[in-house]
């Protein structure tokens, strides 16, 4: 599945796009054996998410905070704003990488010769 360099095919780079763009930036690019390119997309992307999700609890736990006693409520709206610039920074590079694949791929495919060469002996 991770093999490295492999060839890129029109198929091949069609799906590692959708999956870069609608499921995790990095994945898609990991799956055509860029290795550096995908850890560095996907760890964008992780860090952009995790950004996210601490946001919410800190929020969360501040709101059940002024439910059930007196918390002074902070404002942690930028740790919520960078995770989302991270995360869509990561998408943008992913969404880059992939029509640069995409490319690529359609113009190998097109050096190929149609029919393959006729062996004699």
């Amino acid at each position: 599945m991770f093999s490295f360099n492999k060839p890129l095919t029109p198929a091949s780079t069609r799906h590692a796009a959708l999956i870069n763009q609608l499921a995790t930036p990095g994945l898609g690019t990991l799956m055509l054996g860029r290795l550096a390119l995908g850890i560095a997309q996907l760890a964008l992307g992780i860090a952009g998410f995790l950004f996210i999700i601490t946001w919410f609890a800190i929020i969360f736990f501040q709101y059940y905070g002024q439910i059930s006693g007196n918390v002074e409520v902070k404002p942690v709206g930028w740790i919520g704003l960078t995770g989302g610039i991270l995360f869509i920074a990561s998408w943008l590079w992913s969404l880059i990488t992939s029509i640069g694949f995409i490319r690529k791929a359609e113009r190998s495919s097109q050096q190929l010769p149609a029919v393959p060469p006729r062996i004699s002996s």
